[in-house]
């Protein structure tokens, strides 16, 4: 259950935040969401693969976690092993809702912190506050809302990289085969990613509509980041070994 309401410093003026990542916070999960907006980041810890959505035709893009369903092998003891953590899991409870307000006579939205009070997380004894005691912002909850203000400009820059991934056909369906040893063997389907081929094929106008775009060195991060299938099987390897 989900329970997102508008977070305010009146009504949640005592809340707290329990900080760490596990299975009791629905991190057990092989893939989340990821954004060009932290490619960069990504790009050196996860591999980054795209998924369709077969109802809309849409492109998103995914950080691979682990090699079987509901498999997070960066979780260990209540943390996260790496140096960069996606922004859809450091969020923690904390999303993006939009409030609508008039402006100049027109109704427009605008995005605005909500908190899910149902999430194990959230409480009144024990973590990191969110508010000072005169109501102002606590330093937790500001750099909360950096990383939400990440997610929400992400969305948007995604959109129009994968237009543009469409429209020079660089997108190209993939299967991974992974074997950590000769009993355990994973198959991970109905992913997509970059054509190496069909990048390096681009000549002329459309490369450098690619660069000036401003996703040429986004697909590189993408192609490049699948060398850390390798250090996803070996974090895999020493799991069984355990």
């Amino acid at each position: 259950m989900t329970k997102h309401v508008l977070l305010n410093n009146v009504q949640h003026a005592n809340l707290k935040v329990r900080e760490g990542y596990g299975e009791e916070f629905g991190n057990n999960v092989n893939c989340v969401m990821t954004f060009p907006t932290e490619f960069a980041d990504i790009q050196r810890e996860y591999p980054i693969l795209f998924s369709k959505n077969p109802e809309t035709g849409e492109y998103q893009s995914y950080a691979l976690l682990g090699l079987a369903k509901g498999e997070n092998l960066f979780l260990k003891d209540g943390g996260w092993r790496a140096d960069y953590i996606p922004a859809i899991a450091a969020r923690g409870p904390f999303l993006i809702g939009f409030h609508e307000s008039e402006k100049d006579g027109e109704l427009v939205k605008e995005p605005m912190v909500h908190v899910d009070l149902d999430d194990a997380r959230v409480n009144e004894q024990e973590g990191r506050p969110v508010f000072l005691p005169q109501g102002s912002n606590t330093p937790y909850l500001d750099h909360m809302a950096k990383i939400l203000n990440a997610i929400h400009d992400g969305i948007s820059v995604s959109q129009a990289m994968f237009q543009k991934f469409e429209e020079l056909e660089l997108i190209e369906q993939v299967t991974i085969n992974v074997e950590v040893s000769a009993d355990e063997s994973f198959s991970l389907t109905d992913f997509y990613t970059i054509s190496h081929e069909r990048l390096a094929a681009l000549r002329g106008e459309a490369l450098e509509q690619l660069h000036a775009s401003g996703f040429l060195q986004g697909a590189y991060w993408v192609m490049g980041s699948t060398g850390n299938l390798q250090k996803l099987i070996a974090m895999k390897q020493a799991q069984s070994e355990q």
